[in-house]
């Protein structure tokens, strides 16, 4: 099983049981469980807390879909690393054709792809080491860029 792609399990499992629901004026709701349905546990003996969407119909029933996070997968996309810095790219956007002119499919979207160049160094290094660490690996990053300049469409 890939670590990354691992969701964390916020319930024990489906557990069904009678409960009180109280819909209060400020939108809140409180949930309680029946007195007879003590001996179920719904989590490992701790509060959980997430976040989700409450759908609530005119018949009073309500639905509580949990909020689905890392579905997308990372936003930036590491290209290149030095010991304190890194090149970082968004993941290419694509649209449909939405105007007349155009067939029908996906039109990749430059102008919402960024590049960014970050640099992380401890403050215990002092300014003079900060500094020589910065050119070293500025040069070794401004060398990564013109060997991919064939790859890589500039503005």
């Amino acid at each position: 099983m890939n670590p990354q792609k691992f969701q964390e399990q916020i319930l024990n499992n489906a557990v069904q049981m009678d409960a009180s629901v109280n819909f209060q004026l400020n939108g809140n709701m409180l949930i309680v469980p029946c007195p007879w349905e003590d001996d179920k546990e719904v989590t490992n003996g701790e509060r959980v807390r997430y976040r989700g969407g409450i759908e609530v119909d005119a018949d009073g029933r309500t639905r509580v879909k949990r909020y689905n996070v890392g579905k997308n997968g990372p936003k930036l996309e590491t290209l290149y690393e030095t010991p304190h810095g890194a090149v970082k790219m968004t993941r290419p956007q694509y649209r449909r054709k939405a105007d007349g002119y155009h067939k029908a499919g996906l039109r990749r979207r430059m102008d919402e792809e960024y590049v960014y160049v970050t640099f992380k160094f401890p403050k215990k290094y002092g300014l003079a080491l900060t500094k020589a660490l910065y050119e070293e690996e500025a040069d070794e990053i401004m060398s990564y860029f013109k060997t991919r300049k064939e790859e890589t469409i500039w503005k």
